[in-house]
This record gives C-alpha cells, sequence and structure tokens, in this order.
C-alpha cells in the first residue's frame, strides 16, 4: 500500500512537470501563425522574406519559419503569463492594488467569474505577444533604413553569420528587436 501510495504522489507531480516541458500546442501555432500573417502584411512579403526565410534562392520557406520561431515565443510567453497570474491570484494584497477589486473579479467575466486565471493568462500573453511583434516590426525598418545607409555590402559584412552573409538582414532584425525586449 504505502508503495502504490509513494509511486502515485510521484505520478502526480511529474505529469504537471512534463506538461510544461512539451514543446507549443497548437493554440500556440495558430497565434504564432496569425502573428506571421500581420507582420508580413505589414513589412511586406519580400521584407518579410528577406528577415525569416532561409533558403538563399527565394526566401520562400519564410512563413514557415516564421511561425515555427514565433510558435516557441508563444508558448515561453504563455508559461510565463501562467506562472504571473498564479503569483496574482495567491497575493493577498492583489485587491489593494486593483481599485479593491478581487482577482476574480478583476480579470473574470460573467456572474461567477470562472474564467478569470484564464482571462488573466490569455491578457498576459497577449501583451506581451504584441511587445514582441511590435518590437520585430519596429526592428525590422530600422535595419532596412541601415542597409540603404550604408548600402548592402557594408551592411552584409556587419551582419552577416554564414559564408556569403546573406543572413544579415535576418540576424539584425533579431538582435534589434532582442535589444529593445531586454
Amino acid at each position: 500500500m504505502k508503495k502504490f501510495l509513494i509511486v502515485s504522489v510521484l505520478a502526480a507531480l511529474i505529469v504537471p512537470a512534463a506538461s510544461l516541458g512539451s514543446g507549443p500546442t497548437g493554440q500556440d501555432r495558430e497565434n504564432a501563425s496569425r502573428a506571421c500573417r500581420a507582420l508580413r502584411a505589414q513589412l511586406g512579403v519580400e521584407l518579410f522574406r528577406q528577415t525569416y526565410g532561409t533558403v538563399q534562392s527565394n526566401r520562400r520557406n519564410a512563413f514557415g519559419k516564421c511561425v515555427s520561431q514565433w510558435a516557441r515565443a508563444e508558448h515561453q510567453n504563455r508559461i510565463s503569463a501562467r506562472a504571473a497570474c498564479s503569483a496574482e491570484q495567491a497575493d493577498s494584497n492583489f485587491p489593494a492594488t486593483h481599485d479593491g477589486k478581487t482577482f476574480a473579479e478583476h480579470y473574470g467575466t460573467g456572474p461567477n467569474h470562472r474564467n478569470a486565471f484564464g482571462k488573466c493568462v490569455s491578457s498576459k500573453a497577449k501583451s506581451t505577444s504584441d511587445q514582441s511583434r511590435q518590437n520585430t516590426l519596429n526592428a525590422a525598418r530600422s535595419c532596412k533604413a541601415e542597409r540603404a545607409e550604408l548600402g548592402a555590402g557594408p551592411f552584409r559584412e556587419k551582419y552577416g553569420r554564414n559564408a556569403s552573409d546573406r543572413n544579415a538582414f535576418g540576424k539584425c532584425v533579431s538582435l534589434l528587436a532582442k535589444a529593445k525586449t531586454a
């Protein structure tokens, strides 16, 4: 009986830990796809391909690469949002900093406010994702301006990281977007 109890407790602890360590979910991929469509529309197809594409001849794999990258980011955003919402929910001083409203009243909707935790996670993850997308958009615009100012050759020398330095634009965008996030 003792062994069964110990095994049950260990299994209960391992399952949640394994689910947090898993990769992006279908919802993460949907959110990533939505973010990539928005970026492609805002940047234009050519700039989008230069930012995310890796196939040297036409960079037509840009959308898939973008979704893959953003799906991992969406997954991390959701995990971070869950942790932040758990901390807020456990905070006994929450009403003092939110106009006297409890966690459920602040985030929840409907008569019972049962969806408060989900609404909290959703709003925090969306906010982080929106900020990251805006940082990427601003970085791409800055890199485009810098490339025009420096010229293609010096720009590739400065940011390129492979044999032909053809990945220079994507590396520039990544570098600037990460700098704005930090």
